[in-house]
């Protein structure tokens, strides 16, 4: 009995495994012939579309650059006199386009220095005549004088002299007889001293008389020797005087120059032929940062396109490219002119919600047909889509 169940329990744990085996067994078989048949089935062939065009934002501008009219830096702050253009207006190259307020004092500043240069000039034509005949005859007036009141000093100065020379030999006589007569007892000795004193105030009057002489003639000798000097210098004409002159005429000359030169900064004029595209200040008004007036030759327009970085290796000179806005009616067709060589961030956008605003891009410029750029010729950094064709 317990045999016979021994040989069923090993009979369920044989069929078992077998049926595990087949099962095992067929799954392998399955899987393979199903891989086979999936090596075996031939895959559909898929076309990758080829990229014809490439697209990108872009805006308008003249081909040449937008020049901002300012006053130089010198005239910075000053105030608009007047402003003779509108927007829109066409003006040629040198055309005077603003005044500014500081016109007025630069030219009296011209007039000054222009009068200066009269008064050099004359003065080197003064050099080269010499002196007047009137101012010699007063200088050789003035030197005679000068000999007359000398020699009426000297002759005046000896004779003081003389008289106290005179006074002086009288008074030593008295002093010397006076003296004999005091040790002869016959004066007292107050009569002597009296004596003495005369003596020595005639000595002393003599001295004095002697230096103011001296002075005197020294003081006439001095202005007699330079009224001839003045004389000398005045009657003729010294080479270094005559260029002395010409300096003050050259160096009146260059203050002219100067003065034309800060006068003519005062017209703020057209660097170039073009149009009037903005006026940024108003008369009376200090320029503002913006400067006075944006001017450009539209004559020539063409598109600024950013061309995303990875598409800029299709990009070649010299393809077609149409440029479409809803500013604009129909299409403009032109022609890539110009290829960027640096990768700067995205300055147009479209404004599309979810757009990344820190693109890479390179800047292609598109050259507009002559009609078409006349079209656009007013609608400078509009912003367009530009489609170039590959």
């Amino acid at each position: 009995m317990t045999l016979g169940l021994f040989s069923k329990g090993a009979n369920r744990k044989l069929i078992g495994l077998i049926v595990v085996a087949t099962l095992i067994t067929g799954g392998i078989a399955y899987y393979g012939i199903s891989q086979f048949g999936q090596r075996r089935r031939p895959q559909p062939n898929v076309t990758v579309p080829v990229v014809k065009k490439v697209t990108a934002l872009g805006r308008i501008e003249p081909e040449g650059e937008v020049i901002r009219l300012s006053a130089p830096l010198a005239l910075d702050g000053d105030r608009i006199s007047q402003i003779l253009v509108q927007e829109g207006d066409s003006v040629q190259a040198g055309q005077v386009v603003a005044i500014l307020d500081s016109r007025d004092r630069l030219q009296d500043a011209l007039q000054q220095a222009l009068q200066q240069v009269k008064v050099t000039q004359a003065r080197v034509a003064q050099v080269r005549a010499g002196a007047k005949r009137g101012e010699i005859q007063a200088q050789q007036a003035t030197i005679t004088r000068l000999e007359a009141e000398l020699a009426g000093e000297i002759a005046a100065q000896n004779a003081a002299i003389a008289r106290w020379q005179s006074e002086v030999r009288n008074a030593n006589a008295e002093y010397n007889r006076f003296q004999q007569l005091y040790q002869q007892g016959a004066i007292a000795a107050s009569s002597l001293d009296n004596k003495r004193l005369t003596a020595e105030t005639a000595q002393a009057q003599l001295d004095e008389a002697q230096q103011t002489q001296s002075k005197t003639i020294e003081s006439l000798q001095a202005q007699l020797k330079e009224a001839r000097a003045t004389l000398n210098q005045i009657a003729e004409v010294r080479p270094v005087d005559l260029q002395a002159a010409q300096s003050e005429v050259e160096e009146a000359l260059t203050s002219v120059n100067r003065a034309r030169t800060d006068l003519a900064q005062a017209y703020i004029k057209a660097p170039i032929s073009g149009q009037i595209l903005k006026i940024h200040s108003r008369v009376g008004e200090k320029m503002s940062d913006s400067g006075i007036a944006d001017l450009a030759q539209t004559n020539t327009m063409l598109v600024v396109a950013e061309v995303y970085q990875t598409d800029i290796n299709k990009v070649k000179l010299g393809q077609t490219a149409t440029v479409t806005s809803e500013a604009i009616n129909g299409k403009l067709q032109g022609v890539v002119s110009h290829v960027g060589l640096q990768v700067d961030r995205q300055n147009v956008f479209s404004n599309q919600p979810g757009e990344n605003l820190d693109r890479r891009v390179v800047e292609v410029k598109i050259r507009l047909n002559p009609t078409d750029s006349q079209q656009v010729a007013g609608l400078t950094n509009l912003q367009v889509q530009t489609a170039i064709d590959l």
